[in-house]
């Protein structure tokens, strides 16, 4: 079985030195066969609009958990509800059936690692801690921890080479970078008192937000290798829900089923936008790499914030923080992608 830390997914019919044991080992060559079709801008707007769903969805899933009064309930639920989704593209997609078999055979053949499977588990522990921790905490505290887990996760992802690209050497221009998005996303919820005396549970959206940083590389290994977004997506969702459908049965088991259901359609809306969200990541990650899409992922998560204080505020409207906060972060992602880009250009992603 292949262990993370012997794999690596640049492979171009030869082997390549892995980590600092000196041996060549083979990698997963079909991987390679892929190349995304996406210009380094296009993609990274993509991964912005990905990370308003973030936004969205913890908003929804948060206040489905409080109208509960079960975090564990609702987040099955929507996981749940996005793989009904899953299920119904599955049907309706030839492609997706194919890359379910293209992904058996990977497996069967040991081209592709076993570990490269579980990345919905990464999703059910983010849908979990919407359901659990936002309402605690509140949606801008739980935000600026799943964003300092993005953007350090997706650096040292990056600079392993775990990732479709290879490796990423984290070059001053990138640290400086991630270091503007932990400052933007401090200066976004500064003003937030009532948010700050709950910062020891900050700590559960950090490792969310690694998470989703890890799921997004081990997504894009699944869509390169399936060639279909629906497979990869699907694969997810169903590993996903199994988790979180034990944890939820252990939960009614203790404390009962939820007595009251709220009404609203938009409290059941999380799961869609799950789906919508994990495949973009797994389409854009090739271009971009784990560190540039966590990135770019934040300004979206930001703007989202400004958009919901401003039109629907939880914590007394839209501050002048939260303005330089997301200012600050789009300058942070402007400068961490001008290496990124020369580096492209230049062939040169692979260590010297």
């Amino acid at each position: 079985m292949l262990m993370m830390q012997d794999w690596n997914p640049r492979r171009d019919g030869l082997t390549e030195r892995v980590g600092d044991y000196g041996k060549q080992r083979p990698v997963v060559q079909s991987i390679l066969l892929y190349r995304s079709r996406f210009p380094l801008s296009v993609a990274l707007i993509g991964s912005g609009f990905a990370g308003m769903l973030i936004a969205l969805q913890s908003r929804v899933n948060g206040g489905l958990g409080r109208e509960l009064g079960n975090g564990y309930v609702a987040a099955a639920l929507s996981f749940g509800a996005g793989l009904l989704v899953m299920c119904v593209a599955m049907l309706m997609s030839r492609q997706g059936r194919s890359g379910l078999a293209t992904l058996r055979t990977e497996l069967t053949v040991h081209r592709l690692p076993v570990w490269a499977l579980f990345g919905g588990a990464a999703g059910a522990f983010f849908v979990l801690g919407q359901g659990l921790i936002a309402p605690l905490t509140g949606l801008a505290l739980f935000t600026v921890g799943i964003i300092a887990g993005q953007v350090v996760a997706g650096l040292i992802l990056d600079s392993l080479g775990l990732g479709l690209g290879g490796r990423i050497n984290p070059t001053a221009l990138r640290l400086v970078g991630t270091a503007l998005v932990v400052v933007a996303v401090v200066v976004s919820v500064s003003a937030d008192v009532q948010a700050l005396r709950a910062m020891w549970l900050v700590a559960f959206p950090i490792l969310a937000g690694a998470g989703l940083a890890w799921q997004s590389m081990v997504n894009g290994l699944l869509r390169a290798s399936a060639r279909s977004v629906i497979a990869a997506t699907f694969v997810s969702f169903v590993v996903g829900t199994a988790v979180l459908v034990v944890a939820a049965f252990i939960s009614v088991a203790v404390s009962g089923w939820p007595a009251e259901w709220p009404s609203s359609p938009l409290y059941y809306i999380g799961g869609f936008v799950g789906t919508v969200f994990i495949a973009i990541a797994a389409t854009l990650v090739r271009t971009v790499g784990v560190l540039l899409l966590s990135m770019s992922n934040v300004v979206g998560q930001l703007v989202a914030a400004v958009a919901f204080e401003a039109v629907l505020p939880l914590h007394g409207g839209l501050t002048p923080g939260m303005l330089a906060g997301s200012l600050i972060a789009l300058l942070a992602v402007v400068i961490a992608a001008l290496p990124s880009r020369l580096l492209r250009d230049g062939n040169s992603r692979h260590p010297h």
